[in-house]
C-alpha cells in the first residue's frame, strides 16, 4: 500500500476538517421522467402551444449544468411509448441519453414492454447505470450507485413499482420478482448510512406513493419521482424528505438546487423548466440524433389511413368515457363478434387531433404489441372486472375501463369492490349467471393490470396452454395473434375513410 507523505496527510486532513466545519457545497439535480420516446415537440390535446422536444430540453440542461456542479437523472419509462422510440425498441432513446450525459436512470415498468432480452440489450448500450434495487432476477440492473460531486458523496437507489407484473405483459417478467419498496429502501438506508453523505431515491412508483414512502421511512434525503406523470412545480417536503417529479414527455425539466453543509442539506429550492421550441434553442447534437431516427419512422409510418372529423381524446381514458376509447372498443367488438368489449384505458397512450390520420398516429395511440382476444365470462365475472376497473379513482390508473356493447354506472363513494351500481348489455340488465362473450386484449386476458377475473377465467379453461406466446383454451372463442390491435384499427379506418366517434353515456359516474 502506498504511504501518505506528511505534506499529503496534512493536506488531506485540512480538506476533511474544512468541509466538516462549515464548507458549503452547492449541487444541482436535473431530472426528468416518463419521457416515453416523445422526442419531438407536440401540441397536447386542448392546447395550441407546442411543448417538449428533447433537443430543446438538452440545450436547457447544458446551460443549467454550466452554472453549478450537477447530476442528470431519469426516473424511468424512457424507452417505450412514441413511435420514435418503439420502432427501434428504445435504441434511439438510449442513444439520446448517452449523448446527453445522463448520470443514472431507474428502470420503469414500461422498460419491460419489449421483453427481457431487449431490455438487457438496451442496458448494455447505456453509458450510465440503470438501477432497480427491488427487482430480483435481472442482473443487468444495479442496486445503487454512489457519485461524488464537489466532495459530497451522493448515493442513488433506484426502485420501480411492485405492480410492474400487472402493467406489462406477464411474459415480459417471467422469472423476476418485484420486492417490497419499503423493505428495500430500509435495507439500503441501513447499508449506506455512514458511507455516503446524501441518499437519493430515484423512484418509479408515483407521486402519491412517494409521499407515503417518505412518511413511513425516515432517512431519505430526496425522492426524484416518476410513473404518475405528476407536474410538481415546486418541491414537496414530507418530514425531512424532499420530493420532486417533472411531468411527462420531456415537456419539463426538473431543477433541484441543494445547499449542503456538514454533509447535510440545509437549504433547497426547485422548479420546473418548461420546454418548447419557443423557449430555447436546440442542442444540435441531439437534434441530429432525433432526425436520424425520424427518417426511419417517417419512411414506415407516414401513410394516410383516413380522416378524423373530431378530436379523438386519448388524454382522459384513465378517468372517464372518451370517444377514442369508444372507437377502439367498438372496433374490437366488431372484429371478434363479441357481445361486449372491456379494455384498460392505460392501453391508449395519446390523442389524435382532428384532421388526417396517419399510420404513425395509430401506432402512437396503440404502441403495445397486443392482439384481440374474446373470452366467455359470466355476468358476475364481468361485474367483478368492472369493479376492478373503478377500484382506483383520482390517480389516473391504467385499469380504468373503456367499453363497448354495455353501459354501466358507478359511485366513487363506497369502498372499492362495491362501486358498480348498474350494468346493461344490449339494453338489458346483466344476468349474473349468464355467459357472455367479452372482447379484450391478450394483456388483460392474461390478468394484466390486475384484471384477475379475465386471467382466472382463461386459465380455468380446459386444455389451457400458451404456445408461441398465444393463449389457447376452450374459454377463448376468438384469439387472433396474427394481427396487432393497432393494425386492426388501421384497417377499420381505411375502410370507413372518415370517423367521428362520440361520447354516448356508456360510463356514468354518480354523485
Amino acid at each position: 500500500m502506498r504511504k501518505l507523505t506528511t505534506t499529503t496527510l496534512c493536506l488531506f486532513l485540512f480538506i476533511s476538517v474544512s468541509f466538516a466545519f462549515g464548507e458549503t457545497a452547492e449541487i444541482r439535480i436535473l431530472h426528468m421522467n416518463d419521457f416515453h420516446g416523445f422526442a419531438e415537440p407536440y401540441k397536447p390535446l386542448g392546447s395550441d402551444e407546442m411543448l417538449g422536444g428533447i433537443s430543446y430540453l438538452s440545450e436547457v440542461a447544458n446551460k443549467l449544468r454550466k452554472e453549478k456542479p450537477s447530476l442528470l437523472l431519469s426516473a424511468g419509462d424512457m424507452i417505450q411509448g412514441n413511435n420514435w422510440a418503439n420502432l427501434s425498441q428504445g435504441e434511439s432513446v438510449i442513444a439520446l441519453m448517452n449523448a446527453m450525459g445522463f448520470d443514472a436512470m431507474v428502470v420503469g415498468n414500461h422498460e419491460f414492454d419489449f421483453g427481457q432480452d431487449i431490455l438487457k440489450k438496451r442496458i448494455s448500450e447505456s453509458k450510465f447505470p440503470v438501477l432497480g434495487a427491488n427487482v430480483e432476477g435481472l442482473d443487468s440492473l444495479k442496486l445503487f450507485v454512489i457519485n461524488e460531486v464537489k466532495g459530497v458523496k451522493i448515493a442513488i437507489v433506484g426502485i420501480v413499482t411492485e405492480e410492474t407484473p400487472e402493467s406489462t405483459h406477464p411474459k415480459n417478467v417471467v422469472g423476476l420478482r418485484f420486492n417490497s419498496i419499503e423493505k428495500t429502501i430500509r435495507k439500503y438506508l441501513q447499508e449506506l448510512t455512514g458511507k455516503t453523505d446524501i441518499i437519493i431515491v430515484l423512484s418509479h412508483i408515483g407521486h402519491h406513493a412517494d409521499r407515503e414512502l417518505a412518511e413511513k421511512v425516515k432517512g431519505i434525503d430526496v425522492i426524484i419521482g416518476g410513473h404518475s406523470h405528476t407536474k410538481v412545480t415546486k418541491p414537496v417536503q414530507v418530514g425531512n424528505t424532499i420530493i420532486v417529479q417533472a411531468w411527462e414527455h420531456g415537456k419539463a425539466l426538473g431543477v433541484l438546487d441543494l445547499t449542503i453543509e456538514d454533509k447535510k442539506i440545509v437549504r433547497f429550492d426547485g422548479h420546473l423548466e418548461e420546454i418548447g421550441p419557443t423557449l430555447s434553442k436546440k442542442d444540435e447534437t441531439i437534434s441530429f440524433i432525433v432526425e436520424k431516427y425520424n427518417k426511419k419512422v417517417d419512411s414506415v409510418l407516414n401513410e394516410k389511413v383516413g380522416h378524423a372529423d373530431v378530436d379523438l381524446d386519448g388524454e382522459n381514458v384513465r378517468k372517464r368515457e372518451t370517444n377514442l376509447g369508444n372507437l377502439i372498443a367498438d372496433i374490437m367488438r366488431n372484429a371478434s363478434g363479441a357481445d361486449v368489449t372491456i379494455i384498460n384505458g392505460g392501453g391508449i397512450r395519446t390523442s389524435i387531433k382532428k384532421g388526417d390520420v396517419r399510420v404513425k398516429d395509430i401506432y402512437s395511440v396503440l404502441p403495445f404489441d397486443n392482439y384481440i382476444v374474446a373470452i366467455k365470462l359470466k355476468g358476475k365475472e364481468i361485474k367483478e372486472a368492472l369493479e376492478h376497473g373503478v377500484s382506483v379513482l383520482g390517480e389516473s390508473a391504467g385499469r380504468f375501463p373503456q367499453v363497448s356493447g354495455l353501459r354501466f354506472s358507478f359511485s366513487p363513494s363506497p369502498k372499492a369492490g362495491s362501486r358498480i351500481k348498474e350494468i346493461f348489455i344490449a339494453g338489458k340488465p346483466i344476468e349474473p349467471d349468464r355467459e357472455y362473450i367479452v372482447a379484450t386484449n391478450d394483456f388483460l386476458a392474461a390478468g394484466g393490470d390486475g384484471y384477475k377475473a379475465f386471467g382466472e377465467a382463461v386459465k380455468a379453461s380446459k386444455d389451457f396452454s400458451i404456445v408461441g406466446g398465444m393463449m389457447k383454451g376452450e374459454k377463448l372463442v376468438y384469439n387472433d395473434s396474427s394481427r396487432w390491435l393497432r393494425d386492426v384499427v388501421i384497417e377499420y379506418i381505411k375502410t370507413r375513410k372518415k370517423i367521428s366517434p362520440q361520447i354516448e353515456g356508456r360510463i356514468k359516474e354518480l354523485r
